[in-house]
């Protein structure tokens, strides 16, 4: 996939999935516009592609405000006169916990990330677009969009936005050369999951089908496989990058009628 003389931007860019597929961006050619609200790490990583040769701006951004998330693709046009391909990756929201038990200003947090902030990041990116022929949208949802995970009310609520906006968007466009797509990660190895330790890793990985958790840069190649010419007849579409999660359920031993499943039972 090549994205010379293209630009690309990203939304949620300074760690984890976000800043390596900003990292793929710009090795595949892109020059790219970052988008996120820390700004000491956001010009980390824009730092990092300029000194692998690529081109990189950072913008200090609040997806959830409107004048903010236009003036990151103003940035875009000023930086580089056009935008090609953007990638809706910020997410916010309450720490686990059972519904009646979530404060309602935490959940409206989670809510205007995830939703209006999406909403914001495609009603100013569409346009830009247009200007130049088209582009390609992908919003970043989850497994948990499409099917809930207990305690993450906010989580799942804001994921499962995430996706009805993304087939609104692409069907408002899909005649009008600007795809959108979504995609719904399982459990990846990002630096929130190194945090909560080997435990946590394990359990992960066990939660999937393939027994194992996903890597960042597995998510970034998808976005820039939806964002590429490879995937010009899609849009709408919702991609589980997420080890079988959403195929069904992989138990680690089936039971059979009529046997036990103790140790040592025939």
């Amino acid at each position: 996939m090549t994205f010379e003389g293209k630009v690309a931007l990203v939304a949620g860019a300074s760690r984890g999935i976000g800043a390596e597929t900003a990292r793929a961006f710009a090795r595949a050619g892109a020059a790219v516009v970052l988008g996120a609200r820390d700004e000491k790490a956001l010009g980390a990583v824009a730092g990092e592609i300029r000194a692998e040769g690529g081109r990189a701006v950072a913008v200090r951004t609040d997806v959830g405000d409107a004048a903010s998330s236009e003036a990151l693709v103003r940035r875009a046009l000023e930086e580089f006169g056009r935008l090609d391909a953007a990638f809706n990756n910020a997410t916010d929201g309450p720490l686990p916990a059972p519904l009646a038990e979530i404060d309602p200003e935490e959940f409206d947090r989670g809510i205007r990330t995830n939703v209006r902030g999406t909403f914001l990041g495609m009603r100013f990116q569409i346009p830009a677009m247009l200007r130049t022929g088209g582009g390609a949208i992908v919003n970043m949802a989850s497994v948990a969009g499409v099917q809930a995970t207990a305690g993450l009310a906010a989580y799942v609520a804001g994921k499962a936005g995430i996706i009805g906006l993304t087939k609104v968007a692409a069907l408002d466009y899909a005649d009008r050369g600007v795809r959108v797509n979504v995609v719904a990660p399982g459990p990846i190895l990002t630096h929130h999951l190194e945090a909560a330790g080997e435990e946590a890793r394990r359990l992960a990985g066990l939660a999937t089908p393939m027994r194992r958790t996903g890597r960042p840069h597995e998510v970034a190649d998808a976005v820039l496989w939806l964002c590429s010419e490879g995937s010009s007849f899609v849009t709408g579409a919702v991609i589980p990058i997420d080890g079988g999660q959403y195929a069904g359920n992989k138990p680690p031993r089936m039971y059979r009628q009529g046997h036990s499943m103790e140790p040592g039972a025939a």
